[in-house]
């Protein structure tokens, strides 16, 4: 059994196309979970027209991994998929991740290749953003190659390491496949089965400044690993440098403290 989780938040000119997406798969999903978290525009109105084939939830304003963590819970399926609300899903999605998992019964944790889409252009991916595979923990300590829109996951990773940090405002995907690559090989499907859109408004990944800061707390967790706390040291040297730039006392303070911690362990 498939569930989908999609978080929603003032999302009213995109949330239909991404929801169209799951419901025009070859292999349909067994349920689809719509969390609306807080939205202030027309996203619930959109919402009403989907009432008889999605679940809807709806939350105060708690951020994108309350959203995702409340759909994955309220779940029923033995594997979860997880799409962002401007993101789309190709038609074999379901069926192709599917079918490979069928044919990987010992792998339980999958995603797939991506196009990348920006003010309706194509965005040519670099060498760097290359798809990882197998066990990949260190090869994705410099940042996340994983997008959420392309993975799916058994219910019992979940189960095993925990849920989206709702304390990271951001990073919070890098945290959490970290977190599952430290304990299971993944799995990679290389058609392109998902577009990914940026360049709109509210997106995340463009609203905070210094994101190492939040890559940084979620190698914390990981500081015993003497390649993590590497990479720890690389990330700080580059957030103290752009603080001193900026005469940004609270980022610097930031970094002093990570050092601290660091340096004890």
């Amino acid at each position: 059994m498939i569930s989908v989780i999609i978080p929603v938040y003032n999302r009213e000119a995109l949330i239909a196309r991404a929801i169209d997406s799951v419901l025009s798969q070859t292999f349909l999903a067994d349920e689809i979970i719509v969390v609306d978290d807080g939205s202030t525009d027309a996203t619930a109105k959109v919402l009403e027209r989907y009432r008889d084939k999605v679940k809807i939830i709806t939350q105060e304003n708690r951020g994108v991994s309350s959203a995702r963590n409340a759909g994955i819970k309220a779940s029923s399926g033995s594997w979860i998929t997880l799409l962002d609300s401007d993101d789309i899903w190709h038609p074999e999605k379901l069926a192709l991740q599917k079918d490979y998992h069928e044919r990987e019964p010992v792998c339980l944790i999958s995603h797939t290749a991506e196009k990348w889409m920006r003010h309706n252009k194509e965005i040519k991916q670099k060498k760097a953003h290359q798809k990882p595979s197998g066990w990949c923990f260190e090869e994705n300590l410099d940042f996340c190659k994983i997008a959420p829109s392309t993975i799916m996951i058994a219910r019992e990773v979940f189960e095993e390491v925990g849920y989206f940090d709702e304390a990271l405002e951001v990073c919070e995907d890098y945290d959490l496949w970290l977190r599952m690559l430290r304990r299971y090989p993944l799995g990679f499907v290389e058609e392109v089965l998902t577009t990914k859109y940026a360049g709109h408004e509210n997106q995340l990944s463009f609203k905070y400044f210094a994101m190492d800061r939040f890559r940084i707390e979620a190698l914390l967790k990981h500081r015993e690993h003497q390649s993590v706390q590497e990479e720890i040291r690389k990330k700080v040297d580059l957030l103290e440098r752009g603080a001193k730039k900026h005469q940004n006392s609270e980022i610097l303070a930031f970094c002093k403290w990570v050092e601290e911690e660091v340096n004890c362990n």
